[in-house]
């Protein structure tokens, strides 16, 4: 497999392109797996290349029904931030942006990170106090690049907010991570599939569990599309279809939802907004950023009833079009190209689970609500590191499924500063 560079590039340039190998291979599935991963999203590839490269393991593969990027790693909306504030997710998603910002590097691939920073509007005087609050948070446990801007700096740095006093949502101020910013979320995919398959993983596309086999209180085998597959140790990572495969594995139910959440993109415009601006008050949620090719790229809330579909539905429009239109008068006569909808395991804290089960050898990653993306390298990381050690690093322990047993609730809904003020 050819080793991306500068001089490569430059010797295919002159050869027409014709000098660069496969990705990653497309093998047979072997009889037997020493660690399955099912799901071939960003967090069962994230997790199946750190199992290679932390702890040398090996006879790994990943099951993926579809093909890579097909599921809701390629139906994201790209952002990547580290702003929250309770323990363990504190920690978590710091960990996590900083894997972020040697990403490329690592797997020798362009995900492309942009760190353009991620700005939330705020809205009322309680706003700014709570944000003040989470974010002094921040600078005390390692993130000491986020900022309080008051309305004159924000509008000296985008001017075209809607700055009006009789505003639907009147702006008077912001939270700024500047640390924070985008990436490419096919890149990321096809980046940890090709680092894990050179460390010898098999990515098994097209091949879809049907059924999960048990004896006692632990998983033989796993029913697959293209066969029969036995495993010493199998990790779910399969996001909104988390419920259809524990019901598989008769373990009764979880408490997580699927859910759609829609994303959009429009025609491609000049160079307007350089940062990544979210806000949410009064019942609105949006978010928005523009991408290389020039598209703003946004997004709202949740459709509020459980669905596994993968489309969108025309109430969200209008709510995401309005909130467009509260914040960023200018796009009025922007055209639409296209919208989407991934399928969220929503919990009900509002926060991820990375444990084990009641099965000895089967351990799961679910319930990211709107945080998966920004997640998937320590997501792949901690749930790596508890495969392959059998036991939680401290930062995940209580991201378990006896938390509520036990009265403990991490409540910040994928949301960084505060709940109410979720992107």
């Amino acid at each position: 497999m050819t080793r991306f560079s500068t001089w490569s590039v430059i010797k295919n340039a002159f050869s027409g392109q014709r000098g660069w190998t496969r990705q990653w291979r497309d093998p047979e599935p072997k009889s037997h797996y020493d660690i399955i991963i099912v799901g071939g999203g960003l967090h069962g590839l994230a997790t199946a290349y750190y199992l290679a490269k932390n702890h040398g393991l090996k006879n790994i593969a990943v099951l993926e029904k579809g093909w890579l990027g097909g599921g809701n790693g390629g139906r994201n909306t790209t952002i990547v931030r580290s702003n929250y504030a309770l323990p363990g997710n504190r920690q978590f998603y710091e960990h996590s942006l900083r894997l972020w910002e040697n990403l490329s590097h690592d797997l020798n691939y362009n995900v492309m990170f942009s760190q353009r920073s991620h700005i939330t509007l705020l809205h009322t005087p309680g706003a700014m106090d709570t944000a003040a609050r989470n974010y002094n948070t921040m600078r005390k446990t390692g993130t000491p690049d986020v900022e309080m801007w008051d309305l004159a700096k924000l509008k000296h740095t985008i001017p075209h907010l809607n700055y009006h006093r009789d505003a639907r949502f009147p702006i008077v101020g912001a939270a700024v991570h500047k640390r924070a910013g985008t990436a490419r979320h096919d890149a990321v995919a096809w980046g940890y599939a090709r680092g894990a398959d050179q460390l010898g993983v098999d990515i098994l596309q097209n091949c879809e569990v049907t059924s999960v086999q048990r004896k006692g209180k632990k998983v033989t085998a796993l029913e697959t599309s293209r066969g029969t597959i036995t495993a010493g140790k199998v990790g779910f990572a399969v996001a909104g279809n988390t419920s259809r495969l524990w019901a598989m594995a008769e373990l009764g139910r979880l408490p997580i939802e699927s859910h759609k959440l829609q994303a959009f993109v429009s025609e491609p415009l000049k160079p307007l907004l350089d940062q990544v601006v979210v806000f949410g008050i009064g019942g609105a949620h949006f978010y928005i950023s523009q991408s290389d090719k020039g598209g703003m790229v946004f997004g709202g809330d949740l459709d509020w009833y459980k669905s596994y579909a993968q489309r969108g539905n025309l109430p969200i429009v209008q709510d995401v079009a309005e909130a467009a239109m509260s914040v960023l008068p200018c796009l009025g006569r922007v055209k639409l190209l296209r919208h989407w909808s991934g399928v969220m395991d929503m919990s009900m804290d509002g926060t991820f689970f990375i444990c084990k089960t009641p099965l000895s050898n089967l351990y799961l990653n679910a319930g990211w609500n709107y945080g998966g993306f920004k997640a998937s390298p320590a997501s792949g990381w901690y749930f790596a590191d508890l495969i392959a050690n059998d036991r939680p690093l401290d930062v995940i322990k209580n991201h378990d499924l006896g938390r509520f047993e036990r009265g403990i609730q991490i409540d910040e809904r994928g949301a960084g500063p505060d709940p109410k003020l979720h992107g």
